[in-house]
C-alpha cells in the first residue's frame, strides 16, 4: 500500500498574471485543481513545502492528498512549471482522481542487484538503462510509487524487455497492448567498446637524393 502524502493548500480568490506574481514574491506557488465532477479551483501552496516535495519521486507518481481546511481531495500532479534558471517553481496543475476509475501515469524504475549480477561483476560489460520510467494503468489504490527491476541474473548479451518487468497486482502497461513492436528494451548488457592501439611500425629511412649520394661517395 502506498504511503499517504498530504499537502496543505489554500484557496486563492485573485487570478491573473499580476496576482500570480504577487503570490510568488510572497513565497507561494499558484496552482489549479481540475477534473472529476467538480469545477476547476484555483489554489496556492507554500513554495518551501512544494520545493521539498519536488525532490522526491513520490511527488510526481503518487496520489497526493490536497488538504483545504480539512477537506481532502485525491489528486495526481499533471504539470509543473519551473523558472528557467532560478530554483523556483512557478505553477502546478493537479488532476482529481476517483477510487473506482483507472488512471494512466508514469512511474520511475528502480534497478536493483546490478552490482551483484554476472554482468555487473564483469569489468568489460556495460549495463545501460534504456528507460528510467514507464507509463502504467491502474486504480488509484494500486498505484506504486516506483517499480523495481531485478537485475540479479543479468548476464552479458541479455536484454530485459518491457514485458519482462514484474508488475505489482492490479498494474498494467498499456503500451504492451499495441503489439510486439512496443515491447521495447528496458535494460541492455553488452561488452564495452575495446579500442585497439595501432601497431608500431619502424620508420622507413628517407630517400637520399642521387646527387647528394654521389657527393657523399666522393
Amino acid at each position: 500500500m502506498a504511503t499517504p502524502h498530504e499537502i496543505k493548500v489554500q484557496r486563492r480568490e485573485d487570478e491573473g498574471k499580476g496576482a500570480s506574481r504577487r503570490l510568488r514574491h510572497a513565497g507561494e506557488v499558484p496552482a489549479v485543481v481540475y477534473g472529476g465532477d467538480l469545477k476547476p479551483v484555483s489554489i496556492k501552496l507554500s513554495h518551501n513545502d512544494v520545493w521539498l516535495a519536488s525532490q522526491h519521486d513520490w511527488f510526481y507518481s503518487s496520489i497526493l492528498d490536497l488538504s483545504l481546511n480539512g477537506d481532502v481531495q485525491k489528486v495526481l500532479l499533471r504539470d509543473l512549471q519551473r523558472h528557467p534558471f532560478r530554483q523556483q517553481i512557478l505553477h502546478l496543475d493537479f488532476q482529481r482522481v476517483s477510487d473506482d476509475e483507472k488512471i494512466r501515469t508514469a512511474v520511475p524504475l528502480h534497478f536493483i542487484n546490478k552490482e551483484t549480477s554476472p554482468a555487473g561483476k564483469a569489468a568489460d560489460v556495460v549495463i545501460t538503462a534504456e528507460l528510467n520510467e514507464i507509463t502504467i494503468s491502474c486504480l488509484p489504490g494500486d498505484l506504486p510509487e516506483s517499480i523495481e527491476v531485478d537485475l540479479a541474473t543479468l548476464s552479458v548479451g541479455d536484454i530485459i524487455h518491457l514485458s519482462q518487468i514484474k508488475l505489482p497486482k492490479g498494474v498494467e502497461i498499456p503500451e504492451l497492448t499495441q503489439g510486439a513492436d512496443h515491447d521495447v528494451a528496458v535494460v541492455v548488457a553488452k561488452h564495452g567498446r575495446v579500442e585497439v592501439a595501432p601497431e608500431a611500425t619502424e620508420e622507413a629511412p628517407a630517400d637520399v637524393p642521387a646527387t647528394k649520394a654521389a657527393k657523399d661517395d666522393e
